[in-house]
């Protein structure tokens, strides 16, 4: 995610501003790649600069057949007329940074090293400035000019701002984009974000189903986090929990079975005290043949086969919750957020 970070108060811009890592890119990518053939693809969060995003699609886009790749960056306020000078990989310290965006059509060996590569990137970028180009506005992702280039678009990838994820996804169902798109699995939790859900329009990516990952940050980044580190070179890294793909592109490990091995018994499964369905603590202990409502973790969506359940609800949520906006009780203690779900088979 570039400069989209700034899009509220500055603190909270801060807290936005992550910059995804490209080992994490290629592994989720390779699930995708049938889908780019002869695709325009659009990063309107990265600053092509400072993005892995667009530093992945410009170095495989011969591979992925990609027809153009378009890179937008945020600044805060219209400018034009700048001087753009910049180096492909460098960090840009001026705060007053012009939006403007990069387009690519074909990627080739322009330098002449033998090997098509991000020298031949860094190189066009430098020597032909048609495919530079300063926006008339500031790059934010809801601006006319933004969203002229989204209807452009046949899928978006980037890293949006978490603090305005449902805002960002929801423009993306409204284009009717394809998308993938990282963010905080607590995203789910929202009302707007788990009705694509339940409704099969958006699920969870392939390659992130725990633990934390690491972003790069911006120099003036308080490191408060608990795993934190500076590298060689002075760039700073955090590590966030709960980091997530979401996107609306099938990949055939999202219907693999998932196995299943517990038996049901009423003193493992709990029911709700209001609701008739019972607990279940882990997506791996959901009960072989159990043929009623059941309460998953959210983390259930990481393994979810939409062949083989059905998504009911959100607890708070869900229709007939006789304390509707409220989560569901067992023995009087509320319980942590759950999903019903009912097999299909």
């Amino acid at each position: 995610m570039a400069r989209n970070a700034n899009l509220h108060a500055a603190n909270a811009g801060k807290n936005d501003e992550f910059y995804t890592q490209l080992p994490d890119i290629e592994k989720e990518l390779k699930y995708y790649k049938q889908h780019f053939q002869g695709k325009v693809v659009l990063c309107n969060c990265d600053d092509p600069y400072e993005s892995n995003f667009f530093k992945y699609f410009a170095l495989n886009f011969n591979a992925l057949g990609l027809k153009k790749l378009i890179a937008t960056c945020y600044n805060g306020s219209p400018v034009s007329g700048n001087e753009l000078l910049l180096n492909f990989g460098d960090t840009v310290d001026d705060p007053k940074k012009i939006a403007y965006k990069v387009e690519i059509t074909e990627v080739t060996d322009v330098n002449g090293d033998g090997a098509v590569n991000l020298a031949d990137v860094k190189y066009l970028m430098q020597n032909n400035k048609n495919i530079i180009s300063i926006l008339k506005e500031n790059g934010d992702f809801r601006s006319k000019e933004s969203i002229d280039l989204l209807q452009q678009a046949d899928i978006v990838v980037t890293n949006p701002p978490f603090s305005l994820f449902r805002e960002y996804v929801a423009q993306l169902i409204e284009y009717k984009k394809l998308f993938l798109i990282i963010g905080n699995v607590n995203a789910v939790t929202y009302k707007e974000c788990f009705r694509l859900i339940q409704d099969n329009k958006m699920w969870m990516g392939a390659s992130i189903h725990s633990g934390d990952r690491e972003f790069r940050v911006p120099d003036d980044y308080p490191l408060n986090a608990a795993g934190h580190r500076i590298d060689e070179n002075g760039r700073k890294y955090i590590r966030v929990k709960g980091v997530r793909w979401f996107t609306n592109m099938d990949y055939p490990q999202r219907h693999e079975e998932l196995v299943l091995y517990k038996h049901y018994t009423p003193e493992e499964y709990p029911k709700y005290d209001e609701y008739n369905a019972i607990n279940v603590g882990a997506t791996n202990d959901i009960p072989i043949g159990y043929g009623g409502i059941m309460g998953v973790p959210i983390t259930f969506l990481d393994k979810y086969n939409p062949d083989q359940f059905e998504i009911i609800g959100l607890d708070r949520y869900v229709k007939d919750n006789p304390h509707y906006g409220v989560r569901f009780k067992i023995n009087g203690k509320e319980t942590y957020a759950r999903i019903l779900i009912r097999r299909k088979r």
